[in-house]
């Protein structure tokens, strides 16, 4: 029974991962959204009869069981599972109407299989008396878990404020910059996760830092507001890339405990048509240009992650890239290149597949957006749906020629 019935649950009830909007803009979750999580996490979004199938289901397999196996066989008293799935998915009031339906399909087996009469009659007696009780127990188990997923809910929903208020996200257009990105975490119960970015329009031009702290949950989230509370100071008081750097650099060592780290990469968009790059042991940046062709940014002096600067001898260097209008940035931690295959365990190749999804991306900012989708989906087909790990795309379009 339980073998059919799981497989089925997990259909009628798909897992669905939390993403991240593009834009969001508001730091805290409004009631709306916050009744929203509660209906989400305890089911009651789904309609009533997606929520009770399951366990009509199993009425249904019971009922079809005992028929099929002819008068000698009484298996009635496996209606006992019925209440037990029900409080899975159900509220109270829904689960005790459901195992009355449960209860009238025991008396009609019974009858089918004729131990209603005097001499049989201990054996209904014993299936009525298990039937009852444990949907009694079933329904004092749903209101727990309602009670739970209530305590639950509130908790996420203000992780997730604390996460936008955390990360500042930017809008679609930020400078000269159109913007497209996808966030993912690991940590789905409360949606924090160590990825981090931001985007700046600054007097020095228009600054970009990605990064990706060591670990997940709360450490890695106290990791994340140095370095970004150090990167939005720095990058409007800095003139060069390098300075910005090392403020967050000076930061980590400063806050962050020992033997943590966070690799990082900063970008500079000042001039039209040139870029600047600052990479920290981070994944390397790809240019898409516009045949679609995707070129691999691998940094011609690698500086180690921040927070292991006092192990490296002599000074990060940046360099630059060309950079136009027809050109697409593909900026992404390692929950990204390093997600594995669902059959062979190979890592996902964004810098071959990438090129085709985001070619001709750069012209506005609904393109960008629908090409942060595509990589994004073609991601989860490699994966099979599941992200093991924090995972952030950023899609970067410029319009100033």
């Amino acid at each position: 029974m339980g073998v059919l019935i799981v497989p089925y649950v997990r259909y009628v009830f798909p897992i669905r991962r939390a993403q991240s909007p593009s834009a969001p803009t508001a730091a805290a979750l409004p009631p709306g959204r916050r009744r929203g999580a509660l209906l989400a996490t305890d089911l009651q979004d789904v309609p009533f009869w997606r929520r009770a199938s399951p366990a009509l289901l199993a009425v249904l397999l019971v009922g079809l069981a005992d028929l099929l196996s002819g008068k000698d066989r009484y298996l009635a008293p496996l209606m006992t599972v019925v209440p037990a799935v029900a409080a899975l998915t159900l509220r109270p009031g829904e689960l005790l109407a459901v195992c009355a339906l449960g209860l009238v399909a025991v008396f009609g087996l019974s009858h089918y299989d004729e131990v209603d009469n005097i001499n049989d009659a201990r054996f209904l007696y014993g299936a009525m008396v298990s039937y009852v009780v444990l949907t009694v127990f079933s329904a004092w188990v749903a209101k727990i878990r309602m009670r739970r997923a209530a305590a639950f809910a509130a908790v996420s929903s203000v992780a997730e404020a604390a996460q936008r208020a955390l990360l500042q996200l930017p809008g679609p257009v930020v400078g000269p910059l159109r913007l497209a990105v996808r966030y993912v975490s690991a940590a789905d119960a409360s949606r924090i996760g160590g990825d981090l970015y931001s985007v700046l329009e600054t007097p020095h031009g228009t600054r970009v830092a990605v990064g990706d702290v060591r670990g997940k949950g709360l450490a890695a989230v106290q990791t994340a507001a140095v370095v970004l509370g150090a990167f939005r100071e720095a990058a409007y008081d800095e003139s060069g890339l390098r300075g910005v750097a090392a403020r967050v650099e000076a930061s980590v060592e400063r806050h962050v405990p020992d033997g943590e780290f966070t690799t990082a990469l900063f970008a500079e968009f000042r001039t039209p048509g040139v870029m600047e790059l600052l990479q920290y042991g981070h994944v390397p940046p790809i240019r898409v240009d516009g045949d679609g062709r995707a070129h691999v940014l691998d940094a011609p002096d690698p500086w180690v992650p921040l927070g292991l600067g006092r192990l490296a001898a002599g000074e990060p260097a940046s360099w630059g890239q060309p950079f136009g209008t027809a050109d697409v940035l593909v900026l992404c931690t390692d929950g990204v290149v390093e997600a594995r295959h669902r059959e062979d365990g190979a890592f996902y190749p964004l810098a071959e597949r990438v090129g085709p999804l985001v070619r001709g991306a750069c012209g506005s900012a609904g393109e960008l957006e629908a090409a942060v989708g595509r990589v994004y989906a073609d991601l989860l087909a490699h994966t099979g749906g599941d992200l093991r790990d924090d995972a952030l795309l950023l899609l970067i379009a410029r319009t100033d020629g």
